[in-house]
């Protein structure tokens, strides 16, 4: 059984937006229904938590809305509902993550927020879910080590700034869309990333194709392993690399993204690695379109593990 982790609650009142946050519930009752996944509310991250891994100063902005421009540095109309929406989004993230050491596998119904900052949000981005959960785990001597695959379309900068600091983690970003300064490059020739000692990028051409992706992942998956493999391996899966996103420079259908997802299922599996991922990205409409990527990776999920 593969438990996820969803609340009704983690969605703010954005209005019209570019975000389908209605996403998230679409694809919880529709796992909800499939036979192998057990659909659970998690709880939210505390203050302390969220303390780890931001400021003090951005952290009270998301929970006032003042300063504005900071409270909505992340693209987000600010609502007194959305600081308590991404404690429990946060909260999805670190359930998740627990349950995969637990179990081998998990899932969280929610974003990872992977382009935040230390000091302040971008890209739809707030809290960084994935580091509060890699902190919370190292704090309380779950985990010793950790590794993020970003398959999102866009660059996981945010992800990169905060565990350029955290030698005890590794990051592995392959995209299709630059991000910097809160801005989406299309051509990812337009910009380059210095990378670390624990963080690296990999660029997708334009007119990537499902053949070109799997052979890429391949190439450069074992970066992920280090000196020893990692004691947990979250996995942004990103919906956005679809053919039809508006963002999307690359030639990816779902079937090609759901054999992305079982690649990587399968390497974990193979290097005895527990697994967390999240629902990232995804612009495409009809939302049903987005839902379909997301319930490949559960499908994925539970042909790699046997479940």
């Amino acid at each position: 059984m593969i438990e996820a982790f969803h609340h009704p609650a983690s969605a703010a009142p954005l209005g019209e937006h570019t975000m389908p946050i209605e996403k998230f519930q679409l694809v919880a009752d529709r796992v909800a229904q499939m036979p192998g996944i057990r659909v659970i509310d998690p709880s939210p991250v505390t203050r302390e938590d969220l303390l780890r891994v931001h400021t003090e100063n951005y952290i009270q902005a998301i929970e006032t809305g003042k300063p504005k421009a900071l409270a909505e540095s992340q693209k987000f109309p600010w609502s007194p509902e959305l600081y308590s929406s991404v404690l429990l989004t946060n909260g999805a993230v670190l359930a998740a993550a627990r349950s995969a050491l637990a179990h081998g596998i998990s899932a969280a119904i929610a974003s990872g927020f992977h382009h935040s900052c230390a000091d302040h949000g971008e890209g739809f981005c707030t809290f960084n879910g994935l580091v509060v959960a890699l902190e919370n785990l190292r704090q309380n001597g779950s985990i010793r080590t950790a590794a993020v695959l970003d398959l999102d379309l866009h660059y996981g900068n945010g992800t990169a700034s905060l565990l350029h600091g955290r030698p005890w983690a590794r990051a592995l970003s392959i995209y299709g869309n630059d991000y910097w300064n809160n801005i989406c490059y299309r051509d990812v020739s337009q910009r380059h990333h210095h990378d670390g000692p624990n963080h690296f990028s990999v660029e997708l051409p334009a007119q990537t194709d499902g053949p070109q992706l799997l052979e890429i992942l391949q190439q450069n998956l074992p970066r992920l392993l280090g000196p020893t493999p990692p004691d947990l391996l979250l996995y942004q899966a990103g919906a956005d690399p679809l053919r039809d996103d508006p963002y999307s420079p690359l030639d990816l259908g779902a079937p090609d993204l759901e054999a992305r997802d079982r690649l990587v299922f399968e390497f974990a599996r193979r290097h005895s690695i527990p697994v967390a991922w999240t629902l990232a990205g995804g612009y495409t409409r009809p939302v049903e379109k987005v839902v379909n990527v997301h319930l490949g990776t559960f499908r994925a999920a539970l042909a790699a593990h046997g479940r």
